[in-house]
């Protein structure tokens, strides 16, 4: 093969494995996402989060040696959702207006819970599905801290389907 065959093949197989990656994510709909800040921590940083859910029970979140943190402002839409995802780290998340409910399974079963502005939660990130929609009449406004993103990465995981409990 020719370097002009070899490059164009590369230029196929890339093409086709970003439209593959494309079909079997599952994105959102009705949002947009602004990063407006991205900065990591000069020195070394472990953080770690207890949580407690009267449902759930305690669960703590580690991180040591943390990256990049990003803050990004999302707008969702009427009905708008951010498709199934994860984060690299745990995330902090504002509900500056509206309404939003988050999916996830819990112990083999699709579980929600609604926030409205004023509120907020934390998601433990590290590969923890979930799926925010906006449930309000109006637009949901979220202000989001990500913690832990790899130096220069995305901090948003697409989750290829959602979880078997959710899928319905």
């Amino acid at each position: 093969m020719t370097k002009k065959q070899l490059a164009f093949g590369g230029i196929v197989a890339a093409v086709v494995a970003s439209v593959a990656g494309a079909a079997l994510a599952t994105p959102g709909s009705g949002t947009t996402g602004v990063v407006v800040a991205r900065a990591a921590f000069p020195d070394q940083v472990n953080i770690k989060l207890s949580l407690k859910d009267d449902d759930r029970g305690r669960e703590t979140v580690q991180v040591r040696n943390a990256e990049d943190n990003v803050m990004q402002q999302i707008i969702f839409a009427p009905d708008g959702h951010s498709g199934w995802h994860s984060h690299p780290g745990p995330a902090v998340i504002l509900i500056k207006s509206g309404e939003l409910t988050f999916y996830q399974e819990e112990a083999g079963r699709c579980v929600s819970r609604t926030y409205s502005a004023g509120e907020a939660l934390i998601d433990s990130g590290q590969g923890h599905a979930h799926l925010a929609h906006n449930t309000s009449a109006g637009e949901t406004e979220v202000w989001v801290t990500y913690f832990d993103v790899p130096a220069g990465g995305s901090p948003r995981i697409d989750v290829p389907a959602a979880p078997e409990a959710c899928a319905s």
